[in-house]
Protein backbone atom coordinates (compact mmCIF):
# COMPACT_ATOMS: atom_id res chain seq x y z
CA UNK A 1 0.00 0.00 0.00
CA UNK A 2 1.12 3.62 -0.56
CA UNK A 3 2.21 5.55 2.09
CA UNK A 4 -0.30 7.88 4.17
CA UNK A 5 0.03 11.48 2.70
CA UNK A 6 1.51 13.52 5.51
CA UNK A 7 1.47 17.78 5.17
CA UNK A 8 3.14 19.05 8.09
CA UNK A 9 1.26 22.66 7.55
CA UNK A 10 -2.06 20.77 7.96
CA UNK A 11 -0.69 19.80 11.79
CA UNK A 12 0.45 23.69 12.35
CA UNK A 13 -3.06 24.97 10.96
CA UNK A 14 -6.05 23.28 12.11
CA UNK A 15 -6.90 24.23 15.41
CA UNK A 16 -6.56 27.60 14.38
CA UNK A 17 -9.34 27.30 11.09
CA UNK A 18 -10.91 25.09 13.40
CA UNK A 19 -11.69 27.87 15.86
CA UNK A 20 -13.41 29.76 12.72
CA UNK A 21 -15.23 27.09 11.41
CA UNK A 22 -16.72 26.08 14.94
CA UNK A 23 -18.28 29.94 14.53
CA UNK A 24 -19.34 29.73 10.74
CA UNK A 25 -20.07 26.23 10.59
CA UNK A 26 -22.30 26.00 13.63
CA UNK A 27 -25.42 25.47 11.97
CA UNK A 28 -24.19 24.55 8.52
CA UNK A 29 -24.91 20.72 7.36
CA UNK A 30 -23.29 19.90 4.43
CA UNK A 31 -19.87 20.88 3.27
CA UNK A 32 -17.87 20.76 0.30
CA UNK A 33 -13.96 20.55 0.48
CA UNK A 34 -12.28 22.09 -2.30
CA UNK A 35 -8.57 20.68 -2.36
CA UNK A 36 -8.63 18.49 0.17
CA UNK A 37 -5.13 17.83 -0.40
CA UNK A 38 -3.92 14.83 1.78
CA UNK A 39 -6.70 14.67 3.94
CA UNK A 40 -6.06 15.56 7.01
CA UNK A 41 -7.84 18.39 7.29
CA UNK A 42 -11.34 16.34 6.52
CA UNK A 43 -10.40 14.12 9.31
CA UNK A 44 -10.04 16.61 11.86
CA UNK A 45 -12.88 18.85 11.54
CA UNK A 46 -15.18 16.08 10.67
CA UNK A 47 -14.13 14.47 13.82
CA UNK A 48 -14.50 17.94 15.71
CA UNK A 49 -17.89 19.06 14.09
CA UNK A 50 -19.90 15.80 14.03
CA UNK A 51 -23.05 17.50 12.29
CA UNK A 52 -21.26 18.57 9.35
CA UNK A 53 -21.54 16.02 6.07
CA UNK A 54 -17.78 16.77 5.04
CA UNK A 55 -17.58 16.32 1.24
CA UNK A 56 -13.77 15.82 0.42
CA UNK A 57 -12.84 16.49 -3.20
CA UNK A 58 -9.47 16.68 -5.20
CA UNK A 59 -7.96 15.90 -8.22
CA UNK A 60 -8.60 12.62 -9.30
CA UNK A 61 -4.85 11.73 -8.60
CA UNK A 62 -5.16 13.04 -4.67
CA UNK A 63 -7.92 10.68 -3.84
CA UNK A 64 -6.46 7.49 -3.01
CA UNK A 65 -3.96 9.58 -0.28
CA UNK A 66 -7.23 11.41 1.15
CA UNK A 67 -8.97 7.70 1.26
CA UNK A 68 -6.06 6.42 3.65
CA UNK A 69 -6.60 9.12 5.59
CA UNK A 70 -10.32 8.48 5.88
CA UNK A 71 -10.62 5.16 6.05
CA UNK A 72 -8.35 5.16 8.74
CA UNK A 73 -10.78 7.80 10.85
CA UNK A 74 -13.95 5.53 9.87
CA UNK A 75 -16.38 8.46 10.62
CA UNK A 76 -19.40 8.47 9.63
CA UNK A 77 -19.65 11.95 8.49
CA UNK A 78 -17.18 11.59 5.89
CA UNK A 79 -17.90 9.97 2.37
CA UNK A 80 -15.75 9.02 -0.26
CA UNK A 81 -13.90 11.44 -1.62
CA UNK A 82 -15.13 13.07 -5.10
CA UNK A 83 -12.93 13.70 -8.09
CA UNK A 84 -12.95 17.77 -8.98
CA UNK A 85 -11.16 20.03 -11.20
CA UNK A 86 -12.16 22.70 -10.33
CA UNK A 87 -12.46 24.19 -14.02
CA UNK A 88 -14.77 21.23 -15.53
CA UNK A 89 -17.65 19.62 -14.19
CA UNK A 90 -18.77 20.34 -10.48
CA UNK A 91 -20.81 17.89 -8.05
CA UNK A 92 -24.46 18.88 -8.45
CA UNK A 93 -24.63 20.14 -4.73
CA UNK A 94 -26.18 22.35 -3.53
CA UNK A 95 -23.51 22.75 -0.04
CA UNK A 96 -24.55 25.31 2.35
CA UNK A 97 -20.84 25.82 3.23
CA UNK A 98 -17.90 25.49 1.06
CA UNK A 99 -13.61 25.33 2.55
CA UNK A 100 -10.58 25.67 1.20
CA UNK A 101 -7.40 26.03 2.18
CA UNK A 102 -4.21 26.71 0.20
CA UNK A 103 -5.44 26.21 -2.95
CA UNK A 104 -5.98 29.78 -4.12
CA UNK A 105 -2.03 30.54 -4.32
CA UNK A 106 -0.95 27.23 -5.79
CA UNK A 107 -3.22 26.82 -9.14
CA UNK A 108 -3.03 29.56 -11.69
CA UNK A 109 -5.30 32.72 -12.05
CA UNK A 110 -7.84 31.08 -14.45
CA UNK A 111 -8.12 28.36 -11.78
CA UNK A 112 -9.22 30.81 -9.41
CA UNK A 113 -11.67 32.15 -11.52
CA UNK A 114 -13.67 28.90 -11.65
CA UNK A 115 -13.01 28.44 -8.27
CA UNK A 116 -15.28 31.22 -7.27
CA UNK A 117 -17.70 30.57 -10.68
CA UNK A 118 -18.16 26.82 -9.08
CA UNK A 119 -18.84 27.56 -5.56
CA UNK A 120 -21.29 30.32 -6.66
CA UNK A 121 -23.29 27.46 -8.63
CA UNK A 122 -22.78 25.00 -5.68
CA UNK A 123 -23.31 27.05 -2.67
CA UNK A 124 -27.14 27.27 -1.16
CA UNK A 125 -28.66 30.73 -0.80
CA UNK A 126 -27.31 32.17 2.49
CA UNK A 127 -24.49 29.14 2.29
CA UNK A 128 -20.73 29.90 3.98
CA UNK A 129 -17.56 30.29 1.93
CA UNK A 130 -14.39 29.74 4.07
CA UNK A 131 -11.14 29.94 2.42
CA UNK A 132 -7.28 29.74 4.14
CA UNK A 133 -4.35 30.96 3.10
CA UNK A 134 -1.50 34.25 2.19
CA UNK A 135 -2.91 37.22 0.50
CA UNK A 136 -1.65 40.63 -1.03
CA UNK A 137 -3.15 44.10 0.15
CA UNK A 138 -3.76 46.25 -2.79
CA UNK A 139 -0.19 44.66 -4.65
CA UNK A 140 1.95 44.51 -1.14
CA UNK A 141 3.05 41.56 0.38
CA UNK A 142 1.86 42.03 4.08
CA UNK A 143 5.29 39.99 5.27
CA UNK A 144 8.85 39.08 4.47
CA UNK A 145 7.88 35.65 4.92
CA UNK A 146 4.89 35.98 2.41
CA UNK A 147 6.98 37.73 0.43
CA UNK A 148 9.75 34.58 0.07
CA UNK A 149 6.89 32.17 -0.13
CA UNK A 150 5.64 33.90 -2.96
CA UNK A 151 9.10 33.57 -4.74
CA UNK A 152 9.41 29.77 -3.83
CA UNK A 153 5.73 29.46 -5.70
CA UNK A 154 6.79 31.25 -8.91
CA UNK A 155 10.13 29.60 -9.02
CA UNK A 156 8.33 26.42 -9.09
CA UNK A 157 5.41 27.17 -11.23
CA UNK A 158 5.34 31.27 -12.77
CA UNK A 159 1.40 30.68 -12.74
CA UNK A 160 1.06 30.65 -9.33
CA UNK A 161 1.67 32.74 -6.47
CA UNK A 162 -0.03 35.05 -3.57
CA UNK A 163 -3.33 36.90 -5.32
CA UNK A 164 -4.47 40.34 -4.20
CA UNK A 165 -7.45 40.24 -1.67
CA UNK A 166 -8.89 42.82 -3.91
CA UNK A 167 -9.25 41.08 -7.00
CA UNK A 168 -10.60 37.86 -4.65
CA UNK A 169 -13.09 39.54 -3.52
CA UNK A 170 -14.26 41.04 -6.91
CA UNK A 171 -14.80 37.54 -8.09
CA UNK A 172 -16.24 36.63 -5.12
CA UNK A 173 -18.91 39.33 -5.42
CA UNK A 174 -19.24 38.22 -9.34
CA UNK A 175 -19.96 34.97 -7.97
CA UNK A 176 -23.07 36.15 -5.55
CA UNK A 177 -20.76 35.96 -2.44
CA UNK A 178 -20.89 38.63 0.44
CA UNK A 179 -17.81 39.73 2.43
CA UNK A 180 -18.39 39.11 5.82
CA UNK A 181 -15.38 38.58 7.94
CA UNK A 182 -11.52 38.69 7.38
CA UNK A 183 -9.33 36.68 10.38
CA UNK A 184 -5.94 37.00 10.81
CA UNK A 185 -3.94 33.58 11.54
CA UNK A 186 -1.04 32.85 12.37
CA UNK A 187 1.80 32.96 9.98
CA UNK A 188 0.66 35.71 8.10
CA UNK A 189 -2.48 34.02 6.90
CA UNK A 190 -5.95 34.91 7.07
CA UNK A 191 -9.18 33.03 6.80
CA UNK A 192 -11.81 35.15 4.52
CA UNK A 193 -15.47 34.13 4.98
CA UNK A 194 -18.27 35.31 2.43
CA UNK A 195 -21.91 34.34 2.35
CA UNK A 196 -23.77 33.78 -1.04
CA UNK A 197 -26.75 36.81 -1.27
Amino acid sequence: MDTKPFAPACERNREPILEVLRTRFADRRSVLEVGSGTGQHAVHFAAALPWLWWQCSDLPEQLSGIRQWLDEAGLANTPPPLPLDVSGQWPTGPYDAVFSANVLHIVDMPTVEAFFAGVGRVLSREGVLVVYGPFNEGGNYTSASNRAFDAWLKARDPRSGIRDIEVIHALAEQAGLRAIDDIPMPANNRCLVWSKV
